[in-house]
């Protein structure tokens, strides 16, 4: 089917009930940005609720962590306790009042933390595995009753979201935190009922589901979206593969839930693990896609790539092209696409209501954006 601009503008209804007025959503990236407590600051209300404002169906903010050993980044914001409520309703009507849905993803960053951010505090994990990076820091490997408590406490972030007016939340299974971890071979080495084969390394993450199910079920009072974000593969041996993840998949969509969110650096890109040039995203989408929606991402920038990724999936989100334009979407309904920057422009920098440590890891880390004067 050949995507028209209109098309994108079309609303799309998740099983949940919740209904955004397009195709088009803000792919959840760190800012590291709110205060030293994980509370929001004005620049990232600011930052959220400009892009809000072009008319995005949906909004996913950076990852929140879920408990104090959760947190991976400087100045991240925090879903791990009570007194963030209303911080995070800040963060949520920031979004509302820009017209677009809010969606909190939830995380723990288990072993790609260090000690430093934890205040002196070891690094956790499924196993005491160091991630192959490096200055890694080899995690302890959390005890059962740790296990249990970190499943509860992504159910207690998801109440506090539902209690600070958000309308959903998205599980952080990617980008090789802890969740991502316990289903990995690489990191997860366990021989007790959260280790084991391919099909037993699931137990972690789909009792994290099932947490989250919990607390909707008990405190939603109108519809309310569960997502997981998932990495396909990783490059590490042992470590995740494609058969690995359409099996994971499988069995994530059994528990039901309201779409699958791809983690990839190109939505057309193919294996970082092998010689398999077909798209991740397009095989997701064929394995699942006739249950479950998927959101497909990885280096949207221009309007003709995002009508080409539609014909794919059903939803889209942006995430380099957002921070670049705030304005993407409004320039695309006004036909005014040429117009859209194609890279961060440091003579607009007070225009893009881009926190200055946002700004600062963008504009200064070279290749991961085109910056321009």
């Amino acid at each position: 089917m050949k995507i028209k601009t209109e098309n994108i503008f079309e609303p799309y209804t998740f099983t949940s009930g919740l209904t955004v007025k397009n195709r088009v959503m803000m792919a959840p990236m760190t800012i590291s940005s709110s205060d030293a407590n994980g509370d929001a600051t004005d620049a990232e209300l600011a930052y959220y609720n400009r892009r809000a404002k072009s008319g995005l169906g949906a909004v996913i903010t950076a990852c929140a962590f879920v408990e104090p050993l959760g947190a991976g980044f400087p100045d991240s914001i925090g879903a791990d306790s009570d007194e963030r409520i209303p911080s995070l309703a800040r963060v949520a009507e920031s979004i509302h009042d820009g017209g677009a849905k809010a969606i909190l993803q939830i995380f723990h960053a288990g072993r790609m933390s260090n000690s430093k951010l934890l205040n002196g505090e070891q690094p956790v994990s499924a196993s005491n595995v160091a991630a192959p990076r490096p200055n890694a820091e080899t995690p302890r490997e959390m005890a059962p009753e740790e296990i249990e408590a970190t499943i509860a406490a992504f159910g207690e972030a998801t109440r506090r979201a539902i209690q600070a007016g958000f309308d959903g939340v998205e599980i952080h299974g990617a980008n090789t935190y802890l969740v991502q971890q316990f289903f990995s071979p690489h990191s997860n080495r366990r021989t007790d009922k959260w280790g084991g084969d391919v099909n037993a390394r699931m137990a972690f993450p789909l009792a994290v589901i099932e947490s989250i199910q919990e607390a909707v079920a008990k405190y939603a009072e109108k519809p309310f979206v569960i997502g997981y974000r998932i990495s396909p593969e990783e490059r590490e041996e042992p470590g995740i593969t494609m058969d690995d993840t359409l099996l994971f998949l499988s069995a994530i969509v059994d528990k039901g839930i309201d779409y699958i969110h791809a983690s990839v650096g190109s939505f057309f890109g193919g294996s970082i693990r092998e010689d398999d040039v077909r798209s991740r995203v397009e095989m997701i989408q064929e394995h699942i896609g006739d249950r479950v929606p998927v959101i497909g991402v990885g280096g949207l920038q221009t309007l003709e790539q995002v009508k080409k990724a539609l014909e794919i999936t059903p939803l889209v989100s942006l995430g380099h092209a957002l921070i670049m334009d705030p304005e993407w979407l409004v320039k695309v309904k006004k036909s005014q696409e040429k117009e859209i920057f194609q890279a961060l422009h440091r003579s607009k920098k007070d225009e893009l209501d881009i926190p200055e440590n946002l700004w600062n890891m963008v504009a200064n880390a070279p290749g991961w954006f085109r910056v321009e004067d």
